[in-house]
């Protein structure tokens, strides 16, 4: 064979192939045997918090820095008694802070100090609920001059029970879909390989009650009401292809 009918034959063959031959994709959608199948699930569930956590304080000033550290001290031996005797534990009075602080006189060329500020700052956490308002309504008599705000919490035993229901609801979810996805493709789901978990609880942010409170004889008690905390999992689930 010549070279002239040899290029023919290559381009006859060419032609051949690019009209009848398989078409070869730039890329692959479907998802190809031996490779996993990837889906999530979200489930939330919901649970009302039964820990409160508040921040007051004592805070006094004067010109003698003992009269006012006894002061400090003496209201803050009130207010720790006012709160064992609400019922709350000592290990849940904390002192979060103690600052002593001097005050200068600055309406002088000569800077001389005038006076002098202590305080202390105590976080109380409140684990019976019912007692919030009592609490929030007597600290103020018991020796607070400040509230910084209060925080909610959910007990560790019911934060995991909750946790693991919105666990089962986010796998359930990821499980209908994955068995939706395998039908409409025309495959079969293997085994789970590999589990990932994101999520938490949304607890709400702190409330802010007021800076200082002024004593205006019997305290009324404030409502304070948690609502609901949300625990919301997402899970994504990794499914063999048969």
């Amino acid at each position: 064979m010549n070279k002239i009918g040899a290029i023919i034959i290559f381009f006859v063959l060419l032609f051949v192939f690019a009209k009848w031959g398989p078409s070869v994709p730039f890329s692959v959608l479907s998802q190809q045997k031996g490779e996993p199948m990837i889906v999530q699930g979200t489930g939330k569930s919901f649970v009302t918090p039964d820990i409160a956590k508040v921040t007051v304080g004592i805070e006094e000033s004067g010109q003698a820095l003992k009269q006012v550290q006894d002061s400090v001290n003496k209201k803050s031996k009130s207010l720790t008694n006012t709160l064992k005797g609400l019922g709350i534990d000592e290990k849940d009075i904390k002192t979060t802070s103690y600052n002593l602080y001097p005050q200068f006189d600055y309406t002088t060329t000569t800077q001389r100090i005038m006076g002098y500020q202590v305080s202390i700052t105590y976080e109380i956490t409140i684990k019976d609920f019912d007692k919030v308002n009592e609490v929030l309504a007597t600290i103020t008599n018991a020796g607070a001059n400040t509230v910084g705000g209060i925080s909610f919490e959910v007990n560790d035993k019911t934060k995991k029970e909750k946790l693991q229901e919105a666990r089962e609801m986010a796998v359930a979810e990821a499980k209908e879909k994955a068995e939706g996805l395998a039908k409409a493709a025309g495959v079969t789901l293997g085994k789970v390989i590999n589990i990932s978990e994101s999520g938490g609880v949304d607890f709400p942010r702190p409330i802010a009650l007021m800076e200082k409170s002024v004593d205006t004889g019997q305290p009324t008690p404030p409502n304070i009401q948690p609502g609901e905390t949300e625990i919301s999992v997402t899970l994504s689930l990794s499914y063999e292809i048969r």
